[in-house]
C-alpha cells in the first residue's frame, strides 16, 4: 500500500508506526461533496467513531471549509479538497456530459492530494463524492471502497463502480445492483451503524412538544423527518395527515423536521400546509438533534417515501419505540420485516391515513409491535456489526 512520505493536511500528522506500510495504520480518506447534512453523514461519522486509532488513520476532506459537514466532523483531522468546484452538485440531478467533464478537471489534484497524504483506502459516500474523487483514487494508487446509499439503477453504481471500486458497498438489498454483471456479483449489504442502546423519555418529549405546540393533550402527532425532496414525498405526508384527521375524533399534528433549506419541493409546500383543513394541523419544526429524542415524542413515524434505500429514520423509530406506518417502496419493506411496522400502498395518503387509523384504534397491536420492533432493530443494525463488516474489508483491501 502507500507509504510515501510528503506533506499532510492539517492535523493529519504522520506517527513514527506510518514509516513501514506493514506495520502502520491504515490511512483512509472520506471525502464529502456538498455542505447538506443528511443521513449518510450520520452513519459515516458513526463508523468513524468507532474505528481503533491504532489500526486506523482518519482524514475528512469536506468540500466547504468551515461548513456545515466540516463543523460535524470536527473531531477529525481534515483537510480541503484540492479541487473544490465554484459550484455544487445538486443532489439527485442529472449527471451530463458538462458536469463529467468539471470533474475530470480535478481529478490530477485530487490525485495528487492523496498521493501526498499517503492514503490507502478512499471511502466515499454519496454519489457527488463518488464522481468526484473516484477516478482520482485509483490514479493515486489507493484502494476505493464506493459506498451506495441510492437506487440500484443509478447510472454509477451500473457502469463506473465496476472499473473503479475495490468494494461495493449498498444499505440495503433493495439498493443491491440488479443482474449478474460484476457490480452485482461485488456489492455487499452492510446496514448503517446506529448506537442501539439510545433511550429516550416518551412522556418528557411528548409533553415538550404538546406544550410547544399548544395543541390538546389527546391529539395524535405524527413525526416526519429528513430533507424535503421529491422521494421522501413531503407534500403527502401532509394529505395523508389532513386524511387521518378526518378519518379520527381527535386532533391530528403532523410535525415535519428537517433543514427547510434542503429542499426541492420550493413553496409548494408551505402553501400545501397553509390548505390543511378540518381536524388537522401541519407544523415545521427545523432541524433538531438528537433525532431519535423527537422521535420518541410523536405518537406514529409516517414515512410515505418512494425507492427510499433504508430511511434512518424508521430504524430509529423502532430503538425507541415509536410505531412506523410506511409506503411498501423501496427498503421499508426490509427495514419493517417481521411486523416490525405497518405497510401501505405507494402515493395513496389514504390508504396511510387508515393504516395509522386502524394501528391506533389496536392497543395491544400497537406494544406488541413496538416491543418486535425494539428488538429487531437491536439485533440487525448495531454500529458493531457495521464496523466489523467494513473493517474486515478495510484489512482485506490493504493486503
Amino acid at each position: 500500500m502507500n507509504s510515501i512520505a510528503a506533506p499532510l493536511a492539517p492535523g493529519f500528522e504522520r506517527s513514527g508506526s506510518d514509516a513501514v506500510s506493514s506495520t502502520r495504520a491504515l490511512r483512509i480518506c472520506f471525502p464529502f461533496a456538498g455542505d447538506e447534512l443528511g443521513g449518510s453523514h450520520v452513519s459515516a461519522r458513526g463508523l468513524m467513531e468507532g474505528l481503533d486509532p491504532a489500526r486506523y488513520r482518519l482524514l475528512v476532506v469536506p468540500e466547504v471549509p468551515e461548513g456545515t459537514i466540516a463543523d460535524f466532523f470536527s473531531a477529525f483531522a481534515q483537510g480541503g479538497d484540492p479541487a473544490r468546484p465554484s459550484r455544487s452538485f445538486v443532489p439527485g440531478a442529472r449527471f451530463g456530459i458538462g458536469k463529467v467533464l468539471r470533474t475530470l478537471a480535478g481529478v490530477p489534484r485530487r490525485a495528487r492530494f492523496l498521493r501526498e497524504n499517503a492514503i490507502d483506502v478512499v471511502h466515499s459516500n454519496d454519489g457527488r463524492s463518488h464522481a468526484s474523487w473516484a477516478l482520482a483514487a485509483r490514479l493515486a494508487g489507493a484502494r476505493l471502497v464506493w459506498h451506495h446509499r441510492g437506487d440500484p439503477d443509478a447510472r454509477g453504481l451500473r457502469f463506473v463502480a465496476p472499473l473503479l471500486a475495490n468494494r461495493i458497498f449498498t444499505v440495503s438489498r433493495f439498493s443491491l445492483p440488479q443482474g449478474s454483471g460484476k457490480a452485482a456479483r461485488a456489492a455487499q449489504v452492510v446496514y448503517s451503524p446506529f448506537d442501539t442502546s439510545v433511550t429516550a423519555d416518551w412522556a418528557k418529549m411528548r409533553r415538550t412538544l404538546v406544550e410547544e405546540l399548544g395543541c390538546a393533550e389527546d391529539a395524535v402527532i405524527c413525526g416526519w423527518f429528513g430533507n424535503f425532496v421529491q422521494r421522501k414525498r413531503p407534500l403527502e405526508f401532509v394529505d395523508a395527515v389532513e386524511r387521518l384527521g378526518a378519518l379520527l375524533d381527535k386532533p391530528v399534528v403532523g410535525l415535519m423536521f428537517g433543514d427547510p433549506r434542503n429542499t426541492e419541493v420550493g413553496d409548494a409546500l408551505p402553501e400545501r400546509i397553509a390548505q390543511v383543513s378540518g381536524n388537522a394541523r401541519v407544523h415545521m419544526m427545523g432541524y433538531r438533534s438528537p433525532g431519535h429524542e423527537w422521535l420518541a415524542g410523536c405518537d406514529l413515524l409516517l414515512v410515505p417515501a418512494a425507492r427510499e434505500p433504508l430511511g434512518r429514520t424508521l430504524v430509529e423509530a423502532m430503538l425507541v419505540g415509536t410505531p412506523v406506518v410506511a409506503t411498501d417502496s423501496g427498503g421499508n419493506p426490509e427495514a419493517l420485516e417481521g411486523g416490525c411496522g405497518v405497510l401501505c400502498t405507494l402515493d395513496d395518503p389514504l390508504a396511510m391515513a387508515r393504516a395509522a387509523a386502524d394501528l391506533l384504534a389496536d392497543p395491544e397491536r400497537l406494544e406488541e409491535m413496538r416491543t418486535r420492533a425494539k428488538e429487531a432493530a437491536r439485533r440487525r443494525f448495531s454500529r458493531e456489526n457495521h464496523i466489523r463488516q467494513v473493517t474486515a474489508a478495510y484489512d482485506e483491501l490493504a493486503l
